[in-house]
């Protein structure tokens, strides 16, 4: 029987060659990259210190990013940064990214070749499936667990069972990969690929860049998913070899593979798709949005969607336009690196003269901690990853959810529109 992309992956990375790769069974297997953030990592470090941890095992495969209290906003989040200042100086972490210096994890890490195809990727924080846009199995996972491997350098898995959605078709205009993952979750709900490798292929998989396959996985775990992965084409290979600073493996399923369930999409048939309060599985049409949904704010941004191809969509909306006088309009490129090609190609200035403020790259607003946390009452559009309630500020705050092309013309007329229309 063949294997899936998952399966494949994590046999190559087995610490026991006599162990089997089967969906259920419990396998131990060593990762390649072990990725934190602000949020998670200070926490690791104490379960690091109570385990008994001295040293990092392996200090190379080890990412530290300050991304969400960057820059600080308090002086609880302050001490945050401090912690990660200071794990990285005494474990001796050469992968660290302060403020000014790097971006937003799941774009940077990738950005600097640091990760590639067939790779093992653990994170502390829930969405480093985004990984799979490289071809890369990539997981959240408890934060004691994170430094188990720290010190150990090794960790378990439960094999997952796979789901294979087939894409093809010529994509219509305004979709993205952010469509295709709000379908998903029209389909399947927050639940329903618990614990599964979502696997991505087909001919229509090539409709998508590796930016735009990036807002694909970064959202599986929405719907459960244990990772999220996009089979290895042209543009996988090309990407690897102009980025990777590692050995790769480009992985796909044989042909013969087993699913769980198997998915067919039509690209030419799909369209623009909003997720409304309170659920990012709660997925219509943007066409069916009541018209007269007034935006107090519209963010465009997150480790995702901050990305160049991101921004250039949002420019070819906002050119030679202006955003509405009643909405906030805040665009956050992902890394710094993609804020100065933005700032190359005139991005950012068009940015400016269409009413918008553009910010140094933080997660702040994406979980409402800060640069443009939400009040009572207020609504937001946003390219983020979830809208549970309190999500993105205060729990009384209603967040849509949408493509880069959507946000923009959503900004530009201060209501949930779709961007046909203008």
């Amino acid at each position: 029987m063949g294997q899936t992309i998952a399966e494949k992956i994590l046999e190559r990375h087995l610490i026991d060659d006599a162990e089997r790769v089967e969906p259920g069974r419990v396998v131990r297997a060593k990762v390649d990259f072990i990725l934190f953030n602000d949020a998670n990592g200070p926490v690791a470090f104490r379960h690091f210190a109570n385990m008994g941890g001295t040293k990092v095992a392996v200090p190379d495969k080890v990412g530290l990013v300050c991304d969400h209290f960057a820059p600080a906003p308090s002086a609880a989040g302050a001490h945050m940064l401090r912690d990660m200042r200071s794990f990285a100086r005494d474990k001796g972490i050469k992968h660290f990214f302060d403020v000014g210096k790097g971006g937003i994890e799941h774009t940077l890490i990738p950005e600097m070749g640091l990760i590639g195809p067939g790779d093992l990727v653990a994170g502390g924080d829930s969405h480093t499936g985004t990984a799979g846009a490289y071809n890369a199995f990539g997981t959240g996972m408890s934060w004691a667990g994170m430094a188990a491997i720290m010190m150990i350098d090794e960790t378990w898995f439960r094999v997952p069972e796979s789901m294979r959605f087939h894409l093809h078709g010529k994509k219509a205009p305004y979709v993205t990969g952010k469509d295709v993952i709000l379908k998903c979750l029209q389909d399947l709900g927050v639940d329903g690929a618990l614990y599964r490798s979502m696997e991505f292929g087909g001919p229509g998989i090539a409709e998508f860049n590796i930016d735009e396959r990036m807002g694909i996985c970064n959202m599986v775990v929405e719907a459960g998913g244990k990772t999220g992965i996009v089979e290895a084409d042209e543009q996988t290979e090309a990407w690897a070899k102009a980025t990777c600073k590692r050995p790769y493996t480009l992985t796909n399923a044989d042909a013969d593979a087993e699913y769980y369930s198997r998915h067919d999409y039509d690209l030419s048939k799909m369209v623009p798709m909003v997720a409304k309060p309170y659920s990012p599985d709660n997925v219509v049409p943007v066409s069916e949005i009541k018209p007269g949904v007034k935006l107090d704010q519209v963010y465009m941004g997150n480790c995702a969607n901050g990305t160049i191809s991101d921004l250039r969509q949002i420019a070819s909306v906002l050119k030679g336009r202006k955003v509405s006088k009643w909405t906030r309009v805040m665009i956050v490129p992902a890394t710094q690196k993609i804020y100065r090609q933005a700032m190359a190609e005139g991005l950012i200035d068009q940015f400016i003269e269409a009413g918008a403020a553009v910010s140094t790259p933080t997660c702040g607003a994406c979980f409402g901690g800060h640069n443009g946390a939400l009040d009572d009452g207020e609504v937001a559009f946003a390219t983020i990853n979830r809208n549970f309630k309190g999500r993105a500020g205060h729990a009384g705050a209603q967040v849509y959810l949408g493509n880069s092309y959507v946000a923009a013309a959503s900004a530009i007329a201060g209501e949930i529109i779709d961007p046909a229309k203008l």
